[in-house]
């Protein structure tokens, strides 16, 4: 002990021979419960399996029983002291300098590499055990716990999300979600930390193992929210879950990204149209997997939309998914003219069509004579056909208009060739040959070559 706390023990003249609890008066067992904690602050090294064989498993078996002994209450509450000196051996044992990632390669795929898995996990899955049972029993008072397991100790909690071992991060993620339901003083505190990790991750670093594990927790927190919505919790589905979409491994969070947002929406269907424009301003340019995985997210937000917030971002929504049913891509046009077989969705539509046909049409016609997937090519089909039937004479104006639309830029084609004709013939009157160089997008510049002055 050192000012009243445990500190870290080395292998020493130490005696590991402490007897059983069942062995022991009941008197004596809150004692016999520190000098097993004292053996727990034994640090081991494991990167070599034959060392320390024996201080171990002593370390392994104590550790089991002090987990028993909390599960089972052994016939007595543990005191203040016991707590405290416990949570200070958890410290000691779980807070530590994580590995360099094996990931950390800007080549590596976390999702094609093997997982880390931790050689002290032996020892580390006892430790996070006994928290665990420890937060969770109904003896423990959160008034007293609350002492030591305090802003500094959750602190340290949320940063070790980032470590490579899933087995790890699994306990983590249920030791944060209990600490957050039985500790209400702690709730705003946990909140803005895992808010300063998404921060971080979005705009510094993009990488993170643990942002899946944090999501989960907050689909639960957020499924627990109060209607009606607090500024605060608006203020976080704005500046930090819809910029999750940003980061490139996105893939590797998103079902639990978009359960939090879905969870939002369906709490209060107003803030669809945030959500929506948010999704359009991340919407991804030249990553066709992103795209198919935003295309599912847009559908389920757009399950639980209503009329009127629908018409407030049906036109860039509109234009977005427009782009989409041009994809050349087979899977981004087909789950975007999957939209149609919601009949929720089609239901807005349709309130809607005067606006939304005239902007889809154009993508509709275009697939229809020109998309070499013939699935989408079908689906094109089944889509214009269902318009059709929605409204004959809107669909007949739309078809006119972008007949018009053809025939001025057929009519616009041939004077631009026509133009560029009489200048050749003109050039080749003056003995000069005429030659066209891009200059900028869409226009060019014109080189005349006076072959009479050439030597």
């Amino acid at each position: 002990m050192v000012g009243g706390q445990l500190s870290p023990v080395t292998v020493g003249p130490l005696d590991l021979s402490l007897p059983l609890f069942r062995d022991v008066p009941l008197s004596e067992r809150q004692s016999l419960f520190l000098r097993k904690l004292h053996i727990c602050c034994l640090l081991l090294d494991f990167s070599h399996t034959l060392n320390n064989v024996r201080e171990k498993e002593i370390k392994r078996q104590s550790l089991l029983e002090l987990v028993e002994f909390i599960q089972s209450g052994s016939g007595t509450v543990v005191s203040e002291t016991c707590q405290e000196e416990m949570v200070q051996m958890v410290s000691l044992n779980i807070f530590r300098g994580l590995p360099p990632s094996p990931h950390a390669q800007e080549n590596n795929d976390p999702e094609e590499d093997e997982p880390y898995l931790d050689p002290t996990w032996p020892h580390l899955q006892l430790v996070y055990e006994l928290l665990l049972r420890f937060i969770i029993s109904s003896d423990t008072d959160t008034k007293i716990a609350k002492r030591y397991i305090d802003h500094s100790f959750v602190l340290k909690l949320v940063d070790l999300f980032d470590s490579d071992d899933p087995r790890e991060r699994e306990y983590l993620k249920t030791i944060l979600h209990w600490i957050y339901g039985k500790f209400m003083v702690h709730r705003p505190f946990i909140r803005k930390a895992i808010n300063n990790i998404f921060y971080r991750f979005i705009y510094e670093t993009e990488r993170h193992n643990g942002i899946g594990e944090l999501l989960e927790i907050l689909g639960s927190i957020i499924n627990g929210f109060a209607l009606p919505t607090k500024e605060e919790h608006k203020l976080f589905l704005v500046r930090a879950l819809i910029p999750l979409h940003k980061p490139k491994p996105v893939s590797m969070y998103h079902q639990q990204l978009f359960y939090c947002i879905t969870q939002f929406v369906e709490k209060d269907y107003k803030l669809a149209d945030i959500v929506i424009r948010g999704l359009l301003k991340c919407w991804p340019v030249t990553n066709c997997q992103k795209e198919v995985l935003f295309l599912g997210e847009l559908e389920e937000v757009l399950e639980s939309t209503q009329a009127a917030e629908f018409q407030r971002c049906m036109v860039p929504l509109c234009r977005q998914v427009a782009r989409c049913l041009n994809s050349s891509h087979f899977q981004v046009a087909e789950r975007s003219l999957f939209l149609w077989n919601n009949e929720h969705i089609v239901s807005l539509i349709a309130q809607n069509r005067s606006v939304v046909l005239p902007i889809i049409f154009e993508s509709l016609e275009k697939n229809i004579h020109s998309h070499w997937n013939q699935a989408v090519h079908g689906l094109t089909i089944n889509v214009k056909k269902m318009f059709m039937d929605m409204d004959p004479e809107l669909f007949e104006e739309c078809q006119r208009m972008y007949n018009d639309k053809m025939s001025r830029a057929t009519e616009v084609e041939e004077q631009r060739e026509l133009t560029w004709k009489i200048l050749a013939d003109a050039a080749a009157q003056n003995g000069e040959d005429i030659m066209f160089l891009p200059y900028r997008s869409n226009t060019f510049c014109v080189a005349y070559i006076d072959f009479e002055a050439s030597p």
